[in-house]
């Protein structure tokens, strides 16, 4: 087993709690739906691309994000709701550039099928905008090297684990996720923090995603 060096910062390990708020914003069509992506408040496209992995964390892979569904059960627009639905997400490192690509399709698709802009729901089947508000919270625990780092992995919340995965790399515009940062910069493991890096979070359970990245780290203390 190789020696563990102790990190040059130690990991904090924050966790954090949300609350859904409705914006009071709601489209009838997918002309209306497209004009509000293009301003709304960023929490908004993270709550309705993210819904589903943060309250159902269980499911893999993860049903598709809330304009996809809208589109095609509410809408009919079968072959709309595909294309948004094969979005990406992982491959997107801010909202940003997630919001830009949402828009670009649905307004690719009305461009060819202009009769689309103005197929309005049914009455109370709008689809309502919700932001999604987040609190973060530190937590106790504290990693000085990758022994401790799994110690904690293995007993956190998967909210923590849901931040320092998704959040902080999405949300707060941040190139990678917050463990393989640390493990890049603090511990100096260039190959185990890429081998995190390039994992397909939306691909696992959190739970799963969990046992992964305690497997990695495992595996690289013991070579």
């Amino acid at each position: 087993m190789a020696k563990i060096q102790k990190a040059k910062e130690p990991f904090k390990f924050y966790t954090r709690m949300h609350l859904s708020e409705l914006t009071g914003l709601r489209a009838s069509t997918l002309g209306q739906l497209l004009e509000i992506v293009k301003v709304v408040n960023g929490s908004c496209i993270y709550h309705h691309t993210h819904r589903f992995l943060q309250q159902h964390q269980y499911l893999s892979p993860e049903p598709p994000n809330d304009f996809a569904y809208w589109v095609t059960e509410v809408l009919g627009e079968d072959e709309l709701g595909e294309r948004l639905a094969s979005i990406d997400v992982v491959q997107f490192t801010t909202i940003r550039s997630l919001r830009e690509k949402i828009v670009a399709t649905i307004a690719a698709y009305l461009d060819k099928n202009l009769l689309a802009k103005v197929r309005f729901s049914r009455e109370g089947e709008e689809f309502h905008f919700i932001k999604s508000i987040s609190f973060v919270l530190p937590t106790n625990y504290v990693a000085y090297d990758l022994k401790d780092f799994i110690d904690v992995l293995d007993k956190i919340t998967i909210d923590s684990i849901y931040y320092h995965i998704f959040e902080a790399r999405l949300r707060l515009e941040k190139n990678t996720n917050d463990f393989s940062n640390w493990i890049m910069n603090s511990v100096g493991d260039e190959r185990m923090a890429r081998e995190i890096s390039h994992l397909d979070p939306y691909t696992f359970t959190l739970e799963g995603l969990r046992d992964k990245v305690i497997g990695i780290i495992k595996k690289g203390i013991l070579v």
